[in-house]
């Protein structure tokens, strides 16, 4: 156990600051976001935490390129662990007396129960979606790390090879849990509704991050040359070779 927590002093100070603060960040507002409705057909359904979902595996798939599986799936636990602290202190914090400043603008009581709501959560909410996140993270790095082993290229085609397909089962995995614990469960879903909204939504955010994805490469190719996080390789490789 203390080696593991070692691992992961040496592993937080190797990756830069940027990308583990935007991965965290975009994993409250993805959740948070998940409150508001965006898309729905038959076929296609889409919350608002869909606008930054993508932003997550991409931080995933640079973190995967440059320090492995295991580096990503110990980020995401850490993401994941700082999102259910910040829903804790959102709901302690809507259980305090007071009004929301929209009140003021309504003198509506309703629109400040519905905030509080808003804000607190739903049990079964966060249960899904941590157990979506954390499925899909692990998914999504094994996957990146196995199909980049087959190539020994690193250009941006490699890059993108990795990225897409892990990241398209990845998001298929984390819609599909989340569809079945909770809108299956307790809104009714049914499976056909489950899979097809599972597979689109899937693509939807696929198609976000192919957007960006020619910046993530950049900056993992920028880390290679100065050789960042070269004490956390080491480690791992000396690990490794001792083993």
């Amino acid at each position: 156990m203390r080696k593991f927590f070692e691992d992961y002093k040496v592993l937080l100070r190797s990756i830069p600051a940027p990308t583990v603060t935007i991965f965290i960040v975009s994993v409250i507002l993805m959740n948070l976001m998940a409150n508001k409705e965006l898309l729905s057909t038959p076929w296609l359904a889409l919350d608002c935490g869909f606008a930054v979902s993508w932003v997550s595996f991409l931080c995933m798939d640079m973190i995967c390129k440059r320090f492995g599986a295991k580096a990503s799936i110990k980020i995401s636990i850490l993401a994941l662990g700082v999102n259910l602290a910040v829903c804790l202190f959102f709901w302690l914090m809507s259980l305090t007396p007071g009004m929301w400043g929209a009140y003021y603008d309504t003198g509506m009581v309703e629109v400040n129960d519905a905030l509080n709501a808003t804000i607190g959560g739903t049990w079964y909410v966060v249960l899904g979606s941590s157990l979506a996140m954390l499925c899909s993270s692990t998914v999504n790095s094994l996957l990146n790390v196995a199909i980049g082993r087959l190539s020994t290229s690193n250009t941006f085609g490699a890059f993108a090879k990795r990225s897409y397909i892990s990241t398209g089962i990845a998001q298929f995995v984390d819609n599909l849990i989340f569809a079945i614990v909770v809108s299956h469960v307790f809104f009714g879903w049914t499976w056909i509704q489950v899979l097809t909204c599972s597979f689109t939504g899937a693509v939807a955010e696929l198609l976000c991050e192919i957007l960006l994805s020619p910046v993530g490469y950049k900056v993992v190719r920028g880390w290679e040359r100065e050789n960042v996080g070269e004490a956390y390789i080491n480690r791992i490789a000396a690990q490794k070779s001792n083993q």
